[in-house]
Parts: C-alpha cells; structure tokens; sequence
C-alpha cells in the first residue's frame, strides 16, 4: 500500500528579505510568527495528514531543519543533505529515490504561511485522488491582487492551459480580470515514480546526475564531487512545463510565501498584528521606538548590524541590493 510522504524542501535563502533573511539563518528558521519559524509550522501542518516526513535541505542549515522537527515535535523522520543547492528538479528526484514508486510526495517549500487548516486539508485530499491516477498535480492559488513575485497558471477546473512567467503589473492585472489564472504556489502532488519518469522523459541528464550522486551518499550526506555535475533546473522547467500529465488544484487556503516586505506587510496586517504598524508604516525586528513624519507605506527593518529602509511597493527590488552586498560585503549576507 502506497505512503502519502510530506517532502520539505528547505534549501532557499529569502535575499528578499534581507537583511533579517541571511545565508546563516535564511527566513524558514526565524521566529517571526508567534515564537515558531515557517519551517516548524510547515512540519506541523501536516502531522496528521501524512505518513512521514522527509526533508531535502543543505548542508549550511540542516542543523537548524533538525531544530525545528524537533520543535515541531516529529522525531521520525528522514533527511537528505546536499552538498550545494542544485534547484528543485533534483531535490525532488532525491526524495523520489528514497521512496517506493508508489508513494506519493507531497512537496512543499519549508517558507510558506498557511493560515485555513481545514482548506489545506481539503485540497490535499483532491491532489492525492489526482495523484492516485498518475497526474503531476501542482498547487494554484486564487489570486487576491495583480501580483508581479509570481508566476501565474492558465487553468480550466484541473486542466492546465499554460504556465506564464511573473508578469509586469499590467499584465498582471490583466491576468486578474480574465478569471482564468492562478499563481503558482510551489507545491506539488504526485507519485514518486511517475515523477521520475517524466523526468528522465524530458530532463534524462538530471535523472541521472541525480542518481549517481544519491547512490555515493554517506548516511544522508551527498557528495560534492558528483553534486556539482547535476544540471541545475527548477522542476517547472524541467518536468512541469512541458509534461502532458499535469492537473492543478485551485487553493484558498490562507497561503502567501512571505517571499518579501509586502507579503509580510499584508500577513501581519490580516491578523491583525497592529502593533508593527506606524502611522500606515512597518517596523520590522527594532525595539526602539520609531516616529515616521511625513511618509506612508515605508517598511523600516533593523537588525543588530543593518538598517534597510525601503518603500513597500519595491519589496521586490530588495534582492538586488542583496546580490550587491553579496558581491561587495560578503559578511553582512553571511
């Protein structure tokens, strides 16, 4: 009998969350939501909805994913370690190889917010039935606003017409007014083995890079040698692009991917968190206290040895100054 396996892939670094986002602690691990991290939550989530858990990470913060199981209170559970990130076509590939092909992943990224329990439920339970007929099944979410961080599903009731890469803002709206899109949530439905079909169909060299360097591993731990010859390719360019298997749930369970200041913003706002807000601004991580004068829609965040003033609606942009300082000051990414 088949397994219904949670994968959390939790190998991101949130550089648009710079500069509370960092390489040594990226946004899933901070205890920003109450005193648990997006990465307990998303391990809690599920408990009950799933057999097991297995956690594709790296090897910079697999201490910390093993933290917050703990936290979170699962101590049965498996763990992959990468020597480096290869993007997620592999990542899932070595959650597939872990499995028996029957089992079907439910993969999610480690930094997302879910705030309807019984929604999720409910929409896992019609992927798993999808899934359960050898469908690739991906995760729409009903858009709320014309937003440019996403990309966007094409979709009529499960079928998929076509994916669209994140739009400008016009093209976003547009989207928003047909009715017929979805943003892309990042997560995925399937069996392990119909996934690794379709990807040695469309992407072989990734299957089989992958494989080589899953069957060189050290109790957990992939090689760096044989990890660095794995095409790097996210699984919606490799498998869910192109594959003629794929169908799609159409999702309102609460979901955001907290990706940047705005989504934050708008998080915190919707709970009803008034006290980070000032005079229609955000205070983000400072115990001082703060006056704006004069300004609105300003995001102030602070950390022990950075301050980041930025208006809300260039949240967006905050990467760029984090490949910046990537490049000119390594240590205040680090």
């Amino acid at each position: 009998m088949s397994k219904l396996i949670h994968v959390i892939l939790s190998g991101g670094v949130g550089s648009r969350l710079w500069p509370v986002s960092r390489k040594s602690m990226p946004k899933q691990y901070i205890p920003m939501f109450g005193d648990k991290s997006l990465f307990q939550l998303t391990a809690e989530r599920s408990m009950l909805s799933v057999d097991s858990t297995l956690v594709v990470g790296n090897k910079d913060n697999y201490l910390l994913s093993q933290a917050d199981m703990m936290r979170a209170g699962v101590t049965d559970f498996t763990e992959i370690v990468e020597a480096a990130p290869r993007n997620t076509a592999a990542a899932i590939a070595f959650a597939a190889f872990a499995v028996q092909p029957d089992d079907i992943l439910l993969v999610t990224p480690s930094d997302h917010i879910i705030t309807d329990e019984r929604a999720y439920a409910d929409a896992i339970a019609e992927a798993v039935t999808l899934a359960e007929q050898d469908y690739l099944v991906t995760f729409g979410i009903t858009p709320a606003k014309p937003e440019t961080g996403y990309g966007y599903i094409e979709y009529s009731g499960n079928t998929v017409l076509s994916f669209r890469e994140k739009p400008n803002e016009q093209t976003a709206q547009m989207f928003i007014d047909s009715g017929n899109f979805l943003w892309n949530s990042g997560m995925f439905c399937f069996r392990a083995g119909v996934y690794l079909e379709e990807l040695n169909r469309y992407e072989p060299d990734i299957l089989q890079t992958a494989l080589t360097c899953y069957e060189n591993q050290t109790e957990g731990l992939l090689p760096e040698n044989e990890t660095m010859q794995i095409p790097s390719k996210s699984i919606d360019y490799a498998v869910m692009e192109r594959s003629e298997k794929i169908k799609v749930v159409q999702a309102n369970f609460g979901w955001s991917d907290l990706g940047s200041f705005e989504s934050i913003w708008e998080h915190w706002e919707g709970q009803g968190e008034i006290h980070r807000f000032k005079d229609n601004n955000c205070v983000v991580g400072s115990d001082k206290h703060v006056e704006f004068l004069g300004v609105s829609n300003i995001v102030l965040v602070e950390t022990n040895d950075a301050i980041l003033v930025l208006a809300k609606s260039s949240s967006q942009d905050v990467k760029k100054i984090y490949e910046r300082l990537e490049r000119e000051k390594p240590e205040l990414v680090n």
